[in-house]
């Protein structure tokens, strides 16, 4: 079976990823990892920043000798996805994102980092912090979460997906969104799709922005139909 890694979005952990996992073992040999800082996941003493990220797929390659891979980057994963597609293009056989930003300006990260004030979410919506908080152990939810808007600022000044940049990423990729994701625009994602050179768009009807919300059945489909399409 070929080898597929699964990458999670801001804020999330190998544990989101657990019910899409199961139903994918049947077909492919399915790998996950955590990001510096998610998890439980040692807290990085730099930053958080796409790159490092990045550079954090690309070492779980070398540690599994994994010489090829298809990655599906929920969010934030498939913008390191793709980002590390720029840099080793010979490690990544295809790539389908899911609900992933690439509208990045710092008038968009002002409006994302509004979402992340660890005491508004405490207060608002205190299921969500207590789920954090076990997702996160032993680390503050709330440090993930202030590094986190401190990753998408940054992201807003200097992003890494560019008409330029896109164009130069070479392997066959699958950009999707879903209709109703009130974070990811379809125009973005139509954006990011025009640029690529080898590219599919994709839109999952009825269908939000959080990975607890979409269909997982039809995602497992779509995602056996694109990685089944090309000879490994």
């Amino acid at each position: 079976m070929s080898d597929l890694l699964l990458l999670h979005g801001a804020l999330g952990a190998t544990s989101t990823l657990h019910p899409l996992q199961q139903l994918l073992e049947a077909d492919f040999t399915v790998h996950t990892l955590n990001f510096q800082g998610h998890g439980g996941r040692a807290m990085p003493p730099a930053p958080f920043r796409i790159e490092f990220f990045a550079e954090d797929v690309l070492r779980y390659l070398d540690q599994h000798k994994l010489q090829h891979v298809d990655i599906f980057g929920y969010s934030m994963g498939g913008y390191v996805a793709l980002s590390l597609a720029l840099q080793h293009p010979d490690r990544i056989r295809r790539i389908f994102t899911l609900a992933t930003k690439f509208a990045w300006s710092p008038e968009t990260a002002a409006k994302e980092v509004k979402m992340l004030q660890p005491d508004k979410v405490q207060e608002k919506v205190p299921a969500f912090a207590a789920l954090l908080a076990k997702r996160h152990q032993p680390h503050e939810w709330q440090e993930v979460m202030h590094r986190t808007a401190d990753m998408m600022q940054h992201l807003g000044s200097y992003p890494l997906l560019t008409e330029e940049t896109l164009s130069r990423i070479p392997m066959p990729i699958r950009v999707s969104v879903g209709d109703r994701d009130n974070m990811v625009s379809l125009q973005e994602t139509a954006w990011a799709y025009q640029h690529l050179p080898n590219a599919s768009l994709q839109v999952f009807p009825d269908t939000h922005h959080p990975l607890e919300k979409v269909d997982l059945s039809q995602l497992q489909h779509e995602l056996r139909q694109f990685f089944g399409k090309t000879a490994v």
